[in-house]
């Protein structure tokens, strides 16, 4: 199976090469455990590749991930204006939409919480590599019945068109759909903060929970986020 690099000094080595193409993985994570530079370092290296990418933001404005980018040493600045990366502008529509309901004075459920599979209509045909952050969004009114069948027929759909996918989802969400979405992708990661029990420092640790035909290490991978990106650490 071809592998896309991660954009993470070390990791490819750890997961026989990086990535597997055309395959959809899971990025679980708290706030603050570094989920999205992950993501953002898949990103950036498919898009030195001159992979066309995209990246659907739910919950950040396109030049906060482009600041962002710049903070960890994964500029994304350049290859955004160039068109080799294309931000969708979900998280703008959804507060837009929400305003609009509040001026009507209606209630209603954001139409773009509820529609997981209506992703796949915003994703032009030429897009390589994806970046959904954060899924969670699409969850708060789903029993995890709907959410199954939506979440199925994204990863399906995103297999069919052979595009690498990372989706990025918080682990309340995760909990509140029964933590259904790790069974459908090809791959699942964790990023946590724990407090070390020897020195009693918070650190950032990765945990591989699952790559289909990958031998991999269940042993969590200590890591820092630098100027630099994600730094393995040694254990």
């Amino acid at each position: 199976m071809k592998r896309l690099h991660t954009g993470v000094t070390g990791l490819d080595d750890i997961i026989e090469g990086g990535y597997p193409i055309g395959r959809a993985l899971l990025i679980l994570g708290t706030t603050g455990s570094g989920k999205t530079i992950l993501g953002i370092s898949f990103i950036h290296q498919a898009c030195s590749e001159g992979r066309k990418s995209m990246i659907i933001a739910t919950e950040e404005l396109p030049e906060d991930i482009i600041i962002q980018s710049e903070s960890v040493g994964k500029p994304l600045e350049n290859v955004y204006k160039n068109g080799t990366l294309l931000i969708d502008k979900v998280y703008e529509e959804r507060t837009m939409y929400a305003q609009e309901l509040q001026d009507l004075g209606l209630e209603g459920i954001d139409k773009l919480q509820t529609n997981i599979i209506g992703l796949l209509e915003r994703i032009p045909v030429d897009i390589e590599c994806l970046l959904i952050d954060n899924l969670g969004v699409f969850t708060l009114n789903m029993s995890p019945n709907e959410f199954r069948g939506q979440f199925d027929s994204l990863i399906i759909g995103l297999t069919k068109r052979n595009i690498t996918a990372m989706i990025i989802m918080d682990l309340s969400a995760d909990s509140r759909t029964e933590s259904i979405a790790s069974y459908s992708v090809y791959g699942v990661l964790r990023t946590l903060i724990k407090d070390n029990p020897f020195t009693g420092a918070r650190e950032r640790l990765l945990e591989i929970l699952k790559i289909r035909n990958t031998k991999i290490s269940l042993d969590p991978i200590r890591f820092d986020i630098t100027s630099k990106g994600i730094e393995l650490t040694k254990k």
